[in-house]
C-alpha cells in the first residue's frame, strides 16, 4: 500500500465529511465511519510521522504549548460597526443609505456573541489565525484555532484568502464546560462569550481543544478578487470553500420595515438557537454600493449592528446595603436572589441614591426586575407592585455613616460622609490612587490594598512608597512570597517616574477626571505651579469652569493634603509633566478648540498631541464652541455639522502652515 497516498486519501475524506457536517448540515458518513477513518489516519501518522501533514485533522486535539501570543498586523483593519437599538434608528440608517443609493438591498445576519477572528489561507491551507485586537493589531492564535473543528484546515480551492468570522461557544459546549469546572472545584464561566474568549487565548492548545469552540464565517475583506459582487455571494462563496455560515438564518431586505420584521422574527427564535446572539448585522448587499458609501474615520457607512434590548429577569430583594466611596458618597446597593441576566450570574446592583429608591418605591422583600444597562452593568428596572406581599417597610435613608458613624450631609441628590478619616473612604482613595488610570500599581487589587490597610501597612498615599521597609513581614502573609512582594515593590518604585497628570488624577480631587488632570498637566507643566494657581486662573481654562476650579482650590487649602503631597515630593515622586510642552506663542492655536475628522496621512493622535502642545483643545463633537475642523478624507457627519455652523475647515496643508 502507498502510505502517503492513503494518508492523503483519508485526510481528503475526513475533510469532506467535516465540510458536509458543518457547512452543509448534511453528513454522508455516520459517526462510526468517521471515527474509523480518523483512527486509521491517527495510526498511520504515529507509525510514519514524517508523512504527517500540517493540515491533518488529527492536529485538532492540540498538544503544543507556547510562552506567549505574538502580535500580528491585519492587512486590512478589522473595523467594527456602529450600534443602534430601536426602530427609529433603523429607519434613520435606511434613510441615510437612500440619500446615496436609491434602491438599496440589505443582507441581514444574526450577530454572534463571541469574539472576532481572522483566518489567513495560502494555497488553500490555513497559515495564520489572529484575534481582532484593536482592529489594526491582534494576537496570533493559530495554534488554538486549529483545534476548532468547524475551521477548515484545507479549503476546497487552492487560493490565497483572508476570512473573518466569529469564534464562539455553543450553549451545549458551555454547559458541558461548566459541569466539568464544577466537578473540578473551579469557578464556572459567566457566559459563553467570556468562555470562548478565555479558551482561545490558552497558552496550552490542549485546553482549547477540550472547550469545543466553533467558528462562523461572515466576511471576506477583498471579495472583488474572487469575482464576487455582493455580500450574499461572499457568504455563498465562504460556504463553498468549506466554512460554516448562518445560511439558514441569513436574509435579504429592501426597507426599514423588512429589517424590523426580520429582527422581530429572529428575536422570537433567539431563545431556542444553539448559540447566543446579541443582535443583527445589517449590510448593504451590493459591493459597488459599499464602495460608493465608503467609510467614516472609524466605521463603515454601509453597515450597522442592531443590538437586542437588554434581557430582564425577576428576583426577590433581600436587603439594602450602604457603602462608602472615596469621596464619602453613600450608595445604597440591592442584594437579591442570584439570577442569570443575559448570560451572567448577578446577585447585587447599585441603587444610586435615596431619591432613586424613593421614586421607584423599592422595599426589602419586593419582587424586582433586573437587567444589564448597556448589556454590562446590572440595574434595578422596577418593582413589581402587583407581586408585593403585605406592607413592607418603605425605604429610609440612613443618617449616619455605616462605617464611622459620622452624621451624613446631603449635597444635591446624594448623601456624603464628611469624615476624611473614615476607613471606608480611605480604602477607596488608596484603591483609586493605585488604579490603572492613576499611578498604575500593577498587581495591587482591591483585596491586597484592603488587607494592607487593615494590617496597618498603608494609611496614606505616601505609605505605598515605604512598603519596602516591611518586605520581610509582608512575605510572611498568606498568599505572598518573595517574588510577588518584589513585583509589587518594583511597580510602586517605577510609578515614581509617571508624568504628573497621573498623580493629579490619583490624588482624587473631586470632579477632576483623567482628561481634566491632563489639561492641568499641559497648562501648568508641574504640580507646584498647579497648586499655586488661583480660582480665577483655573476657571478661565477651557473646559474647566467654576465648580472644578473651586474644588481644586479647596483641595489645596487643606493642610493634610499639602502635608501628604510634600511627603510624596520627598519620596521622589515625579511632579513634572513629561509629555509635549505647551507653547502658547501660536495665537491661531492657543486657547482654540479643534475637531479632527476623516482619514489623514498620520494617526489622529499625531495631530492631537501637536495641537495640545500648542495650547489647543481637541474635542470629539462639533459645536458652536468649535473654532476649527481639521478635515481628512471620508469625513462623515462632522463635516456636515461644521458647514451648517459655518466653522472654519482646515486641510492638512492648512494645518501644517498653521503650526
Amino acid at each position: 500500500m502507498d502510505i502517503k497516498k492513503r494518508i492523503d486519501q483519508l485526510i481528503n475524506e475526513i475533510n469532506r465529511a467535516s465540510y458536509e457536517y458543518y457547512a452543509l448540515d448534511n453528513p454522508s458518513l455516520s459517526d462510526q465511519e468517521y471515527d474509523d477513518k480518523y483512527n486509521e489516519l491517527l495510526r498511520l501518522e504515529e507509525k510514519y510521522p514524517e508523512l504527517k501533514r500540517d493540515d491533518s485533522p488529527t492536529n485538532r486535539v492540540g498538544g503544543e504549548a507556547i510562552d506567549k501570543f505574538t502580535k500580528v498586523t491585519h492587512k486590512t483593519p478589522m473595523l467594527s460597526f456602529d450600534d443602534i437599538f430601536n426602530s427609529e434608528e433603523i429607519e434613520m440608517f435606511d434613510e441615510r443609505i437612500k440619500k446615496t443609493i436609491s434602491k438599496p438591498e440589505y443582507t441581514l445576519e444574526p450577530k454572534m456573541d463571541g469574539l472576532s477572528g481572522s483566518l489567513l489561507y495560502e494555497d488553500g491551507v490555513l497559515v495564520r489565525a489572529a484575534t481582532r485586537g484593536d482592529g489594526v493589531t491582534g494576537e496570533d492564535i493559530t495554534i488554538n484555532v486549529k483545534t476548532i473543528k468547524s475551521v477548515p484546515l484545507h479549503l476546497s480551492k487552492k487560493i490565497d484568502i483572508e476570512v473573518r468570522g466569529e469564534i464562539y461557544m455553543s450553549k451545549l459546549s458551555f454547559d458541558k464546560a461548566n459541569i466539568e469546572r464544577r466537578n473540578n472545584g473551579e469557578k464556572e464561566f459567566a457566559n459563553p462569550r467570556n468562555a470562548a474568549a478565555g479558551s482561545v487565548r490558552q497558552l496550552d492548545s490542549k485546553i482549547t481543544a477540550k472547550r469545543d469552540l466553533d467558528f462562523m464565517a461572515y466576511f471576506i475583506p477583498n471579495p472583488e478578487k474572487y469575482g464576487i459582487k455582493t455580500q450574499k455571494e461572499s457568504l455563498d462563496f465562504l460556504r463553498e470553500l468549506g466554512f460554516k455560515t448562518n445560511y439558514e438564518l441569513n436574509s435579504l431586505a429592501h426597507s426599514a420595515k423588512d429589517i424590523e420584521k426580520y429582527i422581530e422574527d429572529l428575536g422570537n427564535k433567539r431563545p431556542n438557537l444553539p448559540y447566543d446572539i446579541d443582535g443583527v448585522v445589517i449590510k448593504v448587499n451590493s459591493l459597488s454600493d459599499e464602495d460608493e458609501l465608503g467609510f467614516t474615520s472609524r466605521v463603515p457607512r454601509w453597515g450597522i449592528a442592531y443590538k437586542f434590548p437588554a434581557l430582564e429577569v425577576l428576583t426577590k430583594l433581600n436587603k439594602i446595603v450602604f457603602t462608602v466611596g472615596r469621596t464619602g458618597k453613600i450608595t445604597p446597593n440591592a442584594y437579591f436572589d442570584t439570577v442569570h441576566v443575559d448570560g451572567s450570574l448577578v446577585s447585587k446592583a447599585t441603587l444610586h441614591n435615596s431619591d432613586y429608591c424613593i421614586e421607584k418605591d423599592i422595599r426589602v422583600g419586593d419582587i424586582i426586575s433586573i437587567r444589564k444597562a448597556g448589556d454590562v452593568i446590572p440595574e434595578v428596572v422596577e418593582v413589581k407592585l402587583d407581586r408585593r406581599e403585605g406592607s413592607p417597610e418603605p425605604f429610609k435613608m440612613i443618617d449616619k455613616c455605616p462605617i464611622c458613624n459620622t452624621e451624613l450631609i446631603r449635597k444635591d441628590a446624594n448623601h456624603f460622609c464628611p469624615n476624611d478619616k473614615c476607613p471606608a473612604r480611605n480604602i477607596e482613595k488608596l484603591e483609586h490612587y493605585a488604579s490603572r488610570d492613576a499611578m498604575n500599581f500593577d498587581g495591587f487589587g482591591e483585596r491586597i490594598i484592603e488587607d494592607f490597610y487593615n494590617l496597618g501597612y498603608i494609611n496614606n498615599f505616601s505609605d505605598f512608597y515605604d512598603l519596602s521597609k516591611y518586605k520581610d513581614e509582608l512575605m510572611t502573609l498568606e498568599g505572598f512570597g518573595e517574588k510577588s512582594i518584589s513585583n509589587l515593590l518594583e511597580t510602586i518604585e517605577n510609578s515614581k517616574q509617571n508624568s504628573v497628570e497621573r498623580l493629579i488624577y490619583a490624588l482624587g480631587i473631586r470632579y477632576v477626571g483623567k482628561k481634566t488632570a491632563k489639561i492641568f498637566a499641559y497648562m501648568f507643566g508641574d504640580l507646584d505651579k498647579f497648586m499655586a494657581s488661583d480660582y480665577d486662573t483655573l476657571k478661565n481654562i477651557n473646559e474647566i469652569g467654576d465648580i472644578i476650579a473651586q474644588s481644586v482650590v479647596d483641595y489645596f487649602k487643606d493642610e493634610n493634603n499639602l502635608k501628604e503631597i510634600n511627603k510624596l515630593r520627598k519620596l521622589g515622586v515625579n511632579f513634572k509633566y513629561l509629555g509635549n510642552k505647551i507653547n502658547t506663542d501660536n495665537e491661531n492655536i492657543n486657547g482654540k478648540t479643534f475637531v479632527i475628522t476623516g482619514t489623514l496621512s498620520k494617526p489622529r493622535n499625531y495631530y492631537k498631541e501637536i495641537l495640545e502642545s500648542l495650547g489647543g483643545n481637541v474635542t470629539e463633537s462639533v459645536t458652536k464652541k468649535t473654532d476649527y475642523v481639521l478635515l481628512g478624507e471620508n469625513p462623515g457627519s462632522k463635516y456636515d455639522k461644521a458647514k451648517e455652523l459655518n466653522i472654519s475647515i482646515l486641510s492638512e496643508d492648512d494645518f501644517n502652515n498653521m503650526i
